[in-house]
């Protein structure tokens, strides 16, 4: 026997059906763009909005552009780094041995131990 509290004729992210003369959707314009790879793709916007330059094409993840003879090349795409790498870019050698000598210094006196 089912629960008195089953809801039913209804599904996950349904919602109250509105009739059309109570709203009015937004005005929207269609934008072309094309990548690299000869895809074509429309982007449906605001109608008042500037529509931005490049967008990632859905098919392949290349930028797209405006321009069917002349979409924009691939992205640049900058290397990994570590945590340790973006450290080195901001001290210089002797900064860090300073550094590394005070935090010594300090664990040491916490710890009652002459500094060596």
């Amino acid at each position: 026997m089912p629960s008195g509290n089953v809801i039913r004729g209804t599904r996950i992210g349904s919602g109250p059906e509105r009739p059309p003369e109570r709203y009015a959707p937004a005005a929207r314009q269609a934008i072309t763009y094309w990548c690299r790879n000869e895809h074509r793709f429309d982007i449906l916007i605001a109608a008042e909005a500037e529509p931005p330059a490049l967008w990632d094409c859905p098919r392949c993840g290349l930028p797209g552009g405006r321009d069917p003879d002349d979409p924009p090349g691939r992205a640049r795409v900058e290397p990994f780094k570590t945590h340790l790498a973006y450290v080195k870019e901001r001290r210089t050698p002797e900064e860090a041995e300073a550094i590394l000598a005070e935090a010594l210094a300090a664990l040491h006196r916490r710890r009652g131990r002459p500094a060596s």
